[in-house]
């Protein structure tokens, strides 16, 4: 990770017209109460380098920060694709595959208290299980 992520700006979210309509639109889009996008994807952004020119903008601090595994996905991902590994830049397509990525981890974490919700309701419904005959 030498050259790639060599600077990682923080910015604070609300501060950025981008956030602020982000968190807008989502919250619209969900009808979560006002300040819980916030609450959920943190309040300061990043933005993320790829090289001198390249970069994402306001990337949620949360959405950076997510772990699977133990490992912050976004950046595993790009850290296995820097030019000197590939022997070339990054795509058009990789790129935007960062930005869906991205996107896909912002809905995991807007929708985690709804999705967690549900299944403490199912699991409540469910069946006893039974290791044997």
């Amino acid at each position: 990770m030498r050259q790639l992520l060599t600077r990682i700006r923080c910015l604070h979210w609300s501060e950025s017209w981008a956030g602020r309509a982000g968190a807008r639109s989502a919250r619209a889009a969900l009808g979560l109460p006002p300040g819980r996008v916030l609450d959920l994807l943190g309040a300061d952004t990043r933005d993320v380098y790829l090289n001198g020119r390249a970069y994402w903008r306001n990337v949620p601090a949360g959405v950076w920060e997510y772990y699977i595994g133990g490992y912050q996905v976004l950046k595993k991902w790009l850290s296995y694709r820097e030019a000197p590994l590939l022997g070339r830049p990054l795509r058009i397509d990789e790129a935007r595959h960062v930005t869906d990525t991205a996107r896909r981890i912002a809905a995991l974490l807007l929708l985690g208290p709804e999705l967690d919700a549900n299944y403490t309701r199912i699991a409540s419904r469910s069946a006893p299980w039974s290791a044997g005959p």
